[in-house]
């Protein structure tokens, strides 16, 4: 599996500030962005498969409203977290 138990607690750790704050958008962020590249990755192999296609686009709303979100609350967080994981905006 892609994303197991550990994955997450390195992600959090990494972004989140500790492992056990899953709710800082920091962390769930950097959890949608590699939920994203995953699948990203798995469409470049299977055109035509429309249900991952819809997963996807849920995910990049649901990180754009987080974006957006941070962006409103703390800028200088939003610039931060942008630039470490080297989204476009």
């Amino acid at each position: 599996m892609y994303l197991d138990s550990k994955t997450k607690e390195k992600i959090f750790k990494k972004h989140g500030g500790s492992a056990t704050n899953t709710g800082s958008p920091e962390g769930q962020i950097a959890l949608f962005s590699h939920r994203i590249a995953h699948l990203t990755e798995h469409l470049k192999k299977n055109r035509k498969d429309y249900g991952t296609q819809r997963a996807l686009q849920l995910l990049v709303g649901k990180r754009r409203s987080l974006l957006d979100y941070l962006k409103a609350k703390d800028i200088e967080r939003y610039r931060a977290i942008v630039k470490e994981l080297k989204l476009r905006r």
